[in-house]
């Protein structure tokens, strides 16, 4: 029983389904005829009326981390190649910033590896984040020096 104000109560009456036809709730109890949406204990979750439902709309992520760094790799053979085309020059250093400033790898990219495919004839100054054991053999072949940068995390 709930009041309007202090003197006057007010009885709202609760519509009780499914007891007989002259109560206007009767029958099929407001669920209309037959289908899925009459039956017991079923519902159609996530449905949208035939719209691409929100779940299927969003792009799937899987197990890919959010905080796994972006490494870009590059071999010997395509250093060399950058320095035949001029990209850059052989007493400069090569670094991860000179390479998105010349936009040769992607801003993306927030690691750099080097891996020893290919073989290096220039002398050059590299500082990256990784290095092959080979990379690093023959880059000191050639009278270059190699720096490793420990990832920051």
């Amino acid at each position: 029983m709930t009041t309007l104000n202090s003197t006057t109560p007010i009885k709202i009456k609760k519509i009780r389904v499914g007891r007989g036809i002259g109560s206007g709730k009767g029958k099929t109890s407001g669920r209309g005829v037959k289908g899925q949406k009459s039956r017991s204990g079923v519902s159609i979750k996530s449905f949208e009326g035939g719209q691409m439902p929100l779940f299927r709309r969003l792009p799937k992520r899987g197990f890919n981390s959010m905080s796994k760094k972006k490494t870009a790799v590059l071999s010997l053979n395509f250093i060399q190649n950058l320095i035949d085309k001029n990209k850059f020059s052989s007493n400069e250093t090569l670094n991860i910033e000179m390479l998105k400033k010349e936009k040769i790898i992607k801003k993306s990219y927030n690691m750099l590896s080097v891996l020893g495919n290919g073989e290096i004839r220039n002398k050059l100054k590299i500082n990256v984040h990784h290095c092959s054991a080979s990379a690093k053999q023959k880059i000191e072949k050639a009278g270059g020096s190699i720096s490793i940068i420990k990832a920051e995390k």
